[in-house]
């Protein structure tokens, strides 16, 4: 039975992919988070699955559960994550720099065969062309979690290089589904627009964004583990369709017919770029199949929290 460890787990990707994890037998997955953003109930309940609550930033925390089960993989997901709390709390994003270097040493130690980087579209700072590849990555970013992130993509190269250690980077777009928290903009926008309250939007709305269900992040991640694929390479996970930030709020409204308003705030002085659109052509061709649109994305995920 091959053992994975997800850094937080309790988080809705990590959940969400500890859940279609064990769907195989053959796994056995151990999930740890400091529920700083992560929340208990989306550990997945299995004889197979293990939760600790950890800090990753904590080398004595997380080195004696990385000894003790000697993992197969390693999904490093652990991190403070959302545009205002990062923005709000720049040392503390600069912390995960510990985190990155704590899994990674104890990778290489354990015998682990490849760990999995959760980077971020955010590598990508201000788009400089379009689609956003992830060969000519520019170094324009200023935020303290995409300089983070970009800092943990060279860890990984450097540690594949000293002590071959592999590794794939994953750069994660906007996702949405089911347990994601409601500070993010899909899942705020559902419920606001459930309670018949103002949906809010920063600056115009016509920042474009691109949204990828969690099943098609979730399925191309676990296809790349299990068919060796990515090895100590870039991959962008997200949808290449993008739509402005106020046609995802009308859409929303049209499809819970709601009688919510939309509401401009003044613009975020930083952190809220532009445009966001990947290449996914690496993501479609792993898949073979075409993404989930966000219309029918939407609607699943209404249909199963109603």
């Amino acid at each position: 039975m091959k053992k994975i460890l997800i850094t937080g787990g309790a988080g809705f990707i990590g959940g969400s992919l500890a859940e279609r994890l064990l769907a195989n037998k053959d796994y056995y997955v151990v999930l740890v988070d400091n529920l700083l953003t992560g929340e208990s109930w989306k550990v997945p309940i299995d004889d197979r699955c293990k939760f600790i609550k950890c800090d990753v930033n904590n080398f004595n925390d997380i080195s004696s559960v990385m000894t003790a089960f000697n993992f197969d993989y390693v999904f490093h997901y652990a991190a403070v994550v959302g545009v205002k709390r990062t923005i709000e709390n720049p040392i503390m994003v600069l912390n995960d720099l510990e985190g990155i270097k704590n899994i990674l040493n104890l990778c290489k130690n354990t015998g682990v065969k490849r760990v999995f980087f959760s980077s971020s579209s955010e590598v990508y700072g201000e788009p400089v062309e379009l689609p956003q590849h992830e060969e000519t990555t520019p170094l324009n970013s200023r935020l303290p979690y995409a300089v983070v992130k970009n800092v943990g993509e060279s860890f990984c190269r450097s540690y594949q290089k000293e002590f071959g250690l592999d590794f794939t980077i994953f750069r994660f777009f906007n996702t949405y589904g089911l347990k994601q928290s409601t500070d993010f903009v899909v899942s705020k926008f559902i419920s606001a627009a459930r309670q018949g309250q103002p949906i809010t939007i920063y600056g115009t709305g016509q920042q474009t964004r691109t949204f990828c269900h969690i099943h098609d992040n979730t399925d191309c991640v676990i296809q790349i583990m299990t068919r060796d694929l990515m090895i100590n390479e870039v991959i962008n996970i997200g949808s290449d369709v993008d739509v402005t930030i106020l046609q995802l709020a009308e859409l929303i409204i049209q499809l819970t017919g709601s009688k919510s308003k939309i509401e401009f705030l003044p613009p975020l002085k930083e952190g809220d770029m532009t445009r966001r659109l990947p290449d996914a052509r690496k993501m479609k061709k792993i898949l073979n199949r075409n993404l989930l649109s966000l219309e029918a994305g939407l609607k699943d995920v209404l249909e199963k929290t109603k």
